[in-house]
């Protein structure tokens, strides 16, 4: 059985249709999935994942039973409106029956781990929250009107979110889930941003948290969900969006600026993260910054 996963890869183990989506940009994001799910989900076995993460329903009703593997079921009556907090640091059960002729659409919002490193949150399972719902309301409408999505409004909300959570669920108590302390992924972090033009250097990340190779790779991935490279790599595509948008520099010294000495390998990188080749990204900038007439 898989005890853990990433944000990312969370849906392979839960059948459904992706509807809308926003990727972290960021530690300080959220990633957010709109899906549609199965009216009738059989047992199935979810890994934990790093983040708090927050699942809203936006249509339909339905029965949700979830338990520890091998414990009783708890079962909730859910409609629209109603959310579940999860930050178990353990796979989950879950099963459940949605009413017929309504589609069963969630919202999965994963908190980014930068935005919740001083508080631990509790568990809430099928309860409502006006304050929060409004806060979620906000994300799900850009992802249905705005195409692309703004980044830095949905961060804007992902702030505020992360506020609302820690005054309302918060602990103050944090479970010690693995991973590096707070301060060495402050070190780490830094350094990665600082090295975005130089190659990936793992045995001197290692160095900044006193760990072994190995071991500060399963540290740091137990903290972020990602793999040391590729999360360096994510800085660098935040880097090179943040570039594309707001400077005039060539797209060949961007790529320089952030480690590719190749034009082509990191057109193809950003394509791969980005969904569009860096000349499109920087077009579409551009046009939404128009003037309409």
């Amino acid at each position: 059985m898989t005890q853990r996963t990433s944000a990312e890869t969370f849906e392979e183990y839960l059948p459904g249709k992706l509807l809308r989506e926003h990727r972290a940009q960021s530690s300080r994001d959220v990633f957010v999935q709109i899906l549609a799910r199965r009216q009738v989900q059989e047992n199935v076995i979810i890994p934990a994942v790093p983040e708090p993460f927050i699942v809203w329903i936006l249509s339909g009703q339905a029965v949700v039973e979830e338990r520890s593997p091998g414990e009783a079921w708890l079962a909730n009556r859910v409609t629209a409106g109603d959310f579940f907090l999860t930050t178990a640091p353990s796979p989950t059960e879950m099963r459940w029956q949605a009413e017929p002729d309504i589609p069963f659409i969630v919202m999965h919002v994963y908190i980014g781990v930068a935005m919740m490193q001083e508080c631990e949150l509790r568990e809430v399972s099928g309860a409502r929250d006006e304050t929060l719902s409004a806060l979620l309301e906000q994300i799900r409408q850009e992802l249905y009107l705005h195409t692309p999505p703004s980044g830095p409004f949905i961060q804007g909300i992902a702030q505020a979110l992360a506020v609302h959570l820690v005054r309302t669920y918060g602990t103050h108590t944090k479970r010690h889930r693995g991973g590096l302390q707070a301060f060495k992924l402050h070190r780490v972090f830094t350094a990665m941003r600082e090295g975005l033009a130089q190659p990936f250097d793992l045995a001197r990340l290692a160095k900044l948290t006193d760990l072994s190779e190995y071991h500060f790779s399963r540290a740091f991935k137990q903290s972020t969900g990602l793999s040391p490279s590729h999360y360096f790599i994510r800085l660098r595509m935040e880097e090179a969006r943040r570039m594309l948008s707001e400077t005039n520099d060539s797209i060949i010294n961007i790529a320089l600026n952030v480690g590719y000495t190749s034009p082509s390998h990191f057109a193809a990188v950003f394509l791969r993260h980005n969904g569009v080749t860096p000349s499109h990204y920087r077009s579409d900038i551009v046009r939404s910054k128009s003037p309409t007439v």
